[in-house]
């Protein structure tokens, strides 16, 4: 997967926001140098990671100085052992340490989302369960950090409020019911998957009936989920969701639900922990 036009704009008007609040009117620290010194900046990773924010880093530098040269010796998705050289610029001094910061965050943050999503997927790997995330992402980094979930073998869930239906347990209730709000979502979008959360097998048993697309097994436990993917026998995608941990996966994996959704695959992300070296040429 490569970022798609949509998500090039995003990185645009992201990447200006967090230049602006970096740099507001000037980097004062970075003027004492000569305005012409060239350096070179390497710029290593200190930790084993899987590697993403190739776009964001470029776009850094197309804003703040379209001279500066980036060389990239990785690509997206690509895991790396600790103290690999992952790209080198050269350009003026000055705008290479104004635009480190930015730069390395953006490649921080999305390395490490890629980096926790392959630790969960490898748990996964002897099962064909999907794992997705969910919208608990870091402000303004939405796009970004879904990107950076598939560069670590995991999977997108809907982007956002506008592209699927979720009905959860307050639109049931102020809808009259499942049928009734499954019956609400095909009325005013047709053409958007409607997924259903439910607690129990009641509830999934009128979800399948009201011909949901998806649902969502919130918090049951392993014998709920099993007899869920009995009951459904394909009639429906189902998703395990709630209170997932490492230790638990695996077996969640194993019942034979479709998909397992997990807001710690972009919320509980850990920067991974980068450093750039200068030197004058």
């Amino acid at each position: 997967m490569t970022p798609t036009q949509a998500m090039t704009q995003d990185i645009e008007q992201t990447v200006r926001w967090a230049l602006q609040e970096d740099i507001g009117s000037g980097d004062i620290t970075a003027a004492l140098i000569p305005a012409e010194q060239q350096a070179l900046a390497r710029i290593i990773t200190r930790e084993e990671a899987v590697i993403c924010g190739v776009a964001w880093v470029n776009e850094v530098f197309r804003q703040l100085d379209p001279t500066v040269e980036v060389e990239w010796r990785v690509n997206d998705g690509e895991q790396v052992p600790a103290n690999t050289e992952l790209f080198r610029l050269r350009g003026k001094a000055r705008s290479l340490l104004t635009g480190e910061r930015c730069a390395l965050n953006f490649l921080q943050t999305l390395s490490g989302t890629s980096t926790l999503c392959q630790a969960y997927a490898r748990l996964v790997h002897s099962t064909s369960v999907r794992l997705l995330d969910t919208r608990k992402t870091l402000p303004g980094l939405r796009s970004a950090q879904k990107y950076a979930v598939t560069q670590g073998g995991c999977y997108n869930h809907r982007i956002g409020l506008f592209d699927a239906f979720l009905i959860k347990e307050n639109h049931i209730n102020a809808c009259g019911g499942i049928p009734q709000a499954v019956a609400a979502a095909r009325n005013q979008a047709p053409e958007k998957p409607v997924e259903v959360e439910v607690e129990s097998i009641q509830e999934l048993t009128l979800a399948l009936a009201a011909h949901a697309d998806i649902v969502m097994l919130d918090n049951f436990s392993l014998d709920g989920l099993r007899e869920a993917v009995a009951l459904n026998q394909g009639a429906a995608k189902l998703e395990a969701s709630g209170g997932i941990t490492r230790d638990t996966l695996l077996r969640i994996a194993q019942t034979g639900v479709d998909y397992i959704s997990i807001g710690a695959l972009t919320k509980d992300c850990r920067a991974i922990d980068l450093s750039m070296r200068l030197q004058d040429l």
